[in-house]
């Protein structure tokens, strides 16, 4: 089914689950994407950039996710990651998109709240979800970085008025995480992100997810992270995989030559993390 976020993660929090958001870099890999969720029994949400959605076409994404959730009988959400202007938001609602970030985290506080509620007043009215951000992640994305002395955790006490105000379906925190962060993992807070689920209703979010110990995963979940954003790892992968295609090839082969390889290297790991992300290994503290 071509869903919403707000429909997935509650599932995931009734059986104790987070679900992967992978972020689709172009359209070659989103099918393999979907696929590997297919085999895995799972739902999945394919996110853009913004960039990225007006360079394949929100049309076109919306095309693929909608035809291969009915075609392969799997819950698949489209997603716009870390969109900070209303109007981008707004295209992505009205082209089809089933969610929506608006990334007020480097706003006052005040202004990222008034912001965030606008944007959740238009996406609710057209059923689509929304997911906010508290608190600043390190790091970069789409060419935006954030120095580590210019982090900001996510306060508990602001994240209670902030879900209050705002009325969001999903709240990015900041816990330690960093964008693009590959090469090394992160120490992420575990007791602040426990202090944050005690007082917030809503499902959590983890950014920077290619940075995050795999071992980290399952307290992860236990402790209300329900949405498991991860980009990096997946680029890596295809580019890698690319290079070694692309490079070893001739001139006049067909594309799908080099192509099938790596979308096969994303699909891998994609199946991968959601194994670990279903918590299989885990214990499904609220099923009955």
């Amino acid at each position: 089914m071509y869903t919403t976020l707000k429909e997935v993660t509650r599932k995931a929090e009734e059986l104790n689950y987070t679900v992967g958001a992978f972020n689709a870099h172009n359209l070659e890999m989103l099918p393999d994407m979907i696929r590997a969720a297919k085999e895995e029994g799972a739902p999945i949400i394919i996110q853009t950039s913004v960039d990225t959605a007006k360079y394949i076409g929100h049309e076109n994404l919306v095309a693929v996710c909608k035809s291969m959730a009915t075609k392969e009988m799997v819950d698949v959400v489209l997603h716009l990651d870390h969109a900070r202007d209303f109007d981008d938001i707004k295209e992505a609602i009205d082209k089809g998109y089933t969610s929506v970030m608006f990334d007020g985290s480097h706003l006052p506080f005040k202004e990222n709240i008034m912001k965030t509620c606008a944007v959740v007043e238009y996406a609710h009215k057209h059923g689509v979800s929304v997911e906010g951000e508290l608190g600043t992640i390190g790091g970069t994305e789409e060419g935006i970085h954030v120095d580590d002395d210019k982090k900001v955790y996510t306060n508990p006490k602001d994240a209670v008025e902030f879900v209050r105000a705002t009325r969001v379906d999903a709240l990015a925190i900041a816990i330690g995480t960093n964008h693009g962060q590959y090469k090394s993992k992160t120490e992420v807070n575990i007791p602040l992100l426990k202090e944050i689920k005690a007082v917030v209703d809503v499902p959590l979010v983890i950014h920077g997810g290619t940075g995050v110990k795999e071992k980290d995963i399952h307290e992860l979940i236990d402790n209300g992270i329900r949405k498991f954003n991860v980009g990096t790892e997946l680029l890596v992968a295809w580019t890698k995989t690319a290079k070694e295609t692309f490079a070893e090839t001739k001139e006049n082969k067909s594309l799908r030559h080099n192509i099938i390889p790596c979308n096969k290297a994303v699909k891998e790991i994609v199946k991968h993390k959601i194994e670990i992300f279903m918590n299989k290994s885990g214990h499904l503290n609220k099923v009955i």
